[in-house]
């Protein structure tokens, strides 16, 4: 496909910057976001892309937001947090999934209806979602590659907001997919790995290189059109299972 316009939540650091790094230097045209405008403008100025300020969860400024894109691609929704990751299930309340769930779910499907009228214009529209490893409910109930589901962390139901709503997040995928497939745009998802990001003190200790997941990211960006939809995919390319 050609290379025009992407717009990429969560902008302003890890996968997302990496992200649009690799896009920038490939020859998009780059609107970067977040929440934090200053943050925003300095990463836009940095990566030479456009700066496009943008809270997920505040729906009256994302719709504003997509006012000001007049055409679009490519929709990367990176934006993701994991509040207290060390929060056993037993012990967290509702609110701690409420406010995960508020910017990995309903953030994406914010964004992505805000920015559906200025896709469906793209002659190769395309949706990556940024999902995770730990999402996969095959994966948590066998031994896998991705990720040990023996340790405490999993066996105590810590990470369990975030996890869970990583699985709905498929789910939405799927489900996107084919509710735009007669309009040709593609949805995936893409487990990127552990990365060096401030997504969680994991994360940030044992990650490895953002940019690894941001060249998987580019790929589901450039997919042919008779490329897949609706799938989950890790960054070496495998699919994962649901």
């Amino acid at each position: 496909m050609s290379k025009a316009t992407a717009l990429v939540t969560g902008a302003t650091s890890g996968i997302g910057r990496a992200t649009a790094t690799l896009l920038a230097a490939a020859g998009w045209d780059v609107w970067v976001t977040g929440p934090d405008a200053a943050q925003v403008e300095a990463t836009a100025t940095q990566l030479s892309c456009r700066p496009l300020p943008m809270d997920v969860t505040d729906r009256a400024g994302v719709a504003a937001a997509a006012k000001a894109v007049s055409n679009l691609d490519v929709l990367v929704n990176n934006a993701g947090i994991s509040p207290d990751p060390e929060v056993p299930l037993t012990d967290a309340g509702a609110e701690l999934f409420r406010r995960t769930y508020e910017v990995n779910v309903f953030g994406v499907v914010t964004v992505t209806n805000a920015f559906l009228p200025v896709l469906r214009r793209s002659p190769h529209p395309r949706i990556v979602n940024l999902s995770s490893g730990t999402s996969s409910l095959a994966w948590s109930t066998a031994p896998n590659p991705q990720f040990d589901h023996h340790q405490a962390a999993a066996n105590n139901g810590r990470l369990a907001a975030y996890r869970s709503s990583k699985t709905a997040l498929n789910a939405l995928t799927l489900l996107y997919a084919q509710a735009l497939a007669d309009d040709g745009i593609k949805v995936n998802a893409l487990a990127p790995g552990i990365r060096a990001t401030n997504l969680n003190p994991t994360a940030a200790a044992r990650g490895g290189d953002p940019a690894e997941a941001a060249a998987a990211i580019v790929r589901l960006a450039e997919l042919p059109d008779d490329g897949p939809t609706g799938q989950v995919f890790s960054y070496d390319g495998t699919t994962v299972p649901w």
